[in-house]
């Protein structure tokens, strides 16, 4: 923050390079406001979705990937495929064939998919075999193993893939907000400040996108937790 502010001193310029304290100042202007809260509500939704639709496919791709060799044949380079696609050119793609509504959505879907993916197939490939060696010989019901052993060897992969995520969602969503300026979200005040040339606006924003990033992880690793063997 001295830097920062030191930094500032030396522009000298506020619309090149805002304060920590103007930055502040803006933010105690905002958040009393309701456009504020509808603003972060409605990217909230379209990012959180992405990224939780991202997690239930991405999972359920991998478990028929582990457990079908033709499903890893034909879904593996596919997600590989997906993962080495800019995230511009996703954005620009989406733009041509959805509506811009669903933008932020999609694109954090996109993103996310090869994590959590890679992950839980990397996770479901690591389980002790001498454990499932052992549930075969003794006839253990499937529910049962999957509780007992399938899950507690996944879930710290699948955790893993949600810490990554869950901030890639974030980026990648506001970055498509941003290219797409849809109407009521974080990108289109982005976009606005950047217009404006107002540092101070474009800051506060960032500061909030970060605190939403961190909140929702911690929010989302708990959830992991409460799972059946979240614990271990």
């Amino acid at each position: 923050m001295a830097v920062w502010q030191v930094i500032a001193w030396s522009v000298g310029r506020d619309f090149i390079l805002a304060s920590p304290v103007a930055v502040v100042e803006r933010l105690i202007e905002l958040v009393p406001t309701w456009d504020f809260w509808t603003t972060i509500g409605l990217s909230l939704f379209r990012i959180t979705l992405g990224f939780a639709l991202a997690a239930v496919v991405g999972s359920f791709l991998a478990a028929l990937a582990a457990a079908y060799g033709i499903v890893d044949a034909l879904v593996t380079p596919l997600v590989s495929a997906i993962r080495s696609v800019p995230v511009a050119s996703f954005i620009i793609l989406v733009l041509l064939w959805a509506d811009s509504s669903k933008l932020a959505t999609i694109t954090a879907f996109l993103i996310v998919l090869p994590i959590v993916y890679a992950n839980v197939f990397q996770g479901i490939r690591q389980r002790d075999r001498k454990m499932l060696e052992f549930a075969a010989v003794f006839r253990v019901p499937t529910r049962r193993r999957i509780l007992a052993i399938d899950v507690p060897a996944v879930l710290p992969y699948f955790a893993a893939a949600c810490r990554i995520g869950v901030g890639l969602a974030w980026k990648s969503g506001v970055a498509a907000e941003v290219i797409g300026v849809i109407d009521g979200s974080i990108g289109e005040r982005l976009y606005e400040a950047k217009i404006f040339l107002d540092s101070a606006s474009l800051l506060a924003w960032t500061v909030v996108i970060v605190g939403l990033s961190v909140a929702c992880e911690a929010v989302v690793l708990r959830l992991v937790k409460r799972l059946p063997g979240g614990a271990a």
